[in-house]
């Protein structure tokens, strides 16, 4: 219970923080000429092209290690990875007919990312976000077994399993329970973040839709 309170704080704010901006970086990069969509572009794959662990490394020795630092490192790189999967959707959904409409009648390209394009690209969103959740976890217990996360006396997954390695041939509940948690922990997002999407594809609805107007 102690270490879920630090996991789930760290991945969180990470991957609600990352998507947030993200997400706004991608909504503008589609929205934006080819020139600044390119550079936008260019910048995420750098973001994404970096290692996590050095980005780790780096930020532990200017910032000092702590759960700060494992949340700015995250942060560094799900926002890439964020804004990578935004803009392809969102050139998708401005495509569309209804959104050619909207700029006839006037509106800012603002107002239709917001009002048309966020909407239309938020389920995906939301199984990446859920995603994001699954991979910080992983990431936070890595680090902090590796010594770069959280420090004692605050708790954390991967910290227990440090600690409890030594003792494994004594103990090895020690190393059960913490690794059975972030198992289950990952395995919930990765399988909530499914559901979502299969709960919001309209494909699957219209299927369903025609399966019950079939009924007599």
């Amino acid at each position: 219970m102690r270490g879920a309170q630090t996991s789930l704080l760290v991945s969180g704010t990470a991957a609600l923080g990352g998507m947030a901006i993200g997400s706004t970086l991608g909504l503008m990069a589609a929205g934006s000429r080819p020139v600044v969509r390119d550079v936008i572009s260019r910048i995420t794959d750098v973001g994404i092209a970096l290692p996590g662990l050095l980005v780790a490394l780096i930020l532990g020795t200017v910032f000092g290690v702590g759960r700060d630092t494992v949340i700015i490192a995250l942060l560094v790189g799900f926002v890439p990875w964020a804004a990578r999967v935004t803009i392809g959707p969102a050139r998708q959904v401005l495509s569309r007919e209804y959104v050619e409409a909207a700029f006839a009648y006037g509106r800012s390209t603002w107002f239709v990312l917001i009002r048309h394009v966020a909407p239309n690209i938020g389920s995906l969103i939301i199984v990446q976000t859920a995603v994001m959740f699954a991979v910080g976890i992983l990431a936070e217990a890595g680090l902090s077994y590796l010594g770069l996360g959280s420090q004692s006396p605050t708790g954390s997954w991967g910290r227990f399993l440090n600690e409890a390695q030594p003792l494994i041939d004594r103990a090895p509940a020690l190393i059960l329970f913490p690794g059975f948690a972030i198992t289950l922990a990952v395995m919930g997002f990765m399988l909530m973040g499914n559901g979502v999407q299969a709960l919001m594809d309209p494909h699957r609805k219209g299927i369903e839709l025609d399966a019950n107007a079939s009924r007599p």
